[in-house]
């Protein structure tokens, strides 16, 4: 940031008096700009045995398999955002079922929630995803998985549907376990 959005004066770096961290503040109108973490909201769509995934069409990860899943908009609800994410990634309508994974990214300010759905009718590929289609857990394309947030969802899921009982799962991924699952660029 260079410019205040209030004021359009210049902005510092630096730790405001009774803060512990540096923002962006601008002098001139007294405004701090605060920057905090974007929330991924998805769905885990899930139709008999199987799970619902989307082909990415769109950088990053393009042609990655993924969860339907993208940023929260002002606005709307965590469970808002992951339905209407299920519907433009997939133009499928669920029945959504309790929050399932909440996953955070500190590394890249993000906080990944997903919910357990019930996919309720059809569903095709929108104008983020190249294809759409459910798999067994045997069918998953592991290696093609687009995040690391995807897998840890999907391994939980298995593991829950196998003991019949499906819990809040809370963790966090670090810089050392993104290096583990891209390689190091």
């Amino acid at each position: 940031m260079n410019f205040c959005s209030h004021c359009g004066q210049p902005v510092r770096f630096a730790i405001p008096e009774g803060d512990d961290r540096p923002r962006f503040l601008c002098d001139a109108c007294g405004t701090i700009h605060y920057q905090n973490p974007r929330i991924v909201a998805g769905t885990l769509p899930v139709s008999g045995s199987r799970v619902l995934l989307c082909r990415r069409a769109i950088s990053p990860r393009k042609g990655y398999w993924t969860l339907p899943a993208g940023f929260m908009e002002n606005g709307e609800t965590t469970v808002e955002a992951a339905a209407r994410e299920t519907r433009e990634e997939a133009m499928a309508e669920v029945a959504l079922q309790p929050l399932y994974t909440m996953i955070n990214l500190p590394h890249i300010d993000q906080v990944f929630m997903i919910f357990r759905a019930e996919l309720a009718g059809d569903f095709g590929p929108g104008p983020e995803s190249l294809e759409v289609a459910l798999f067994e857990e045997h069918e998953i394309p592991w290696d093609a998985l687009a995040f690391p947030t995807i897998e840890r969802t999907l391994h939980h899921f298995f593991a829950d549907r196998r003991q019949g009982d499906f819990v809040l799962h809370v963790s966090d991924i670090t810089p050392e376990d993104r290096e583990r699952y891209f390689g190091s660029a």
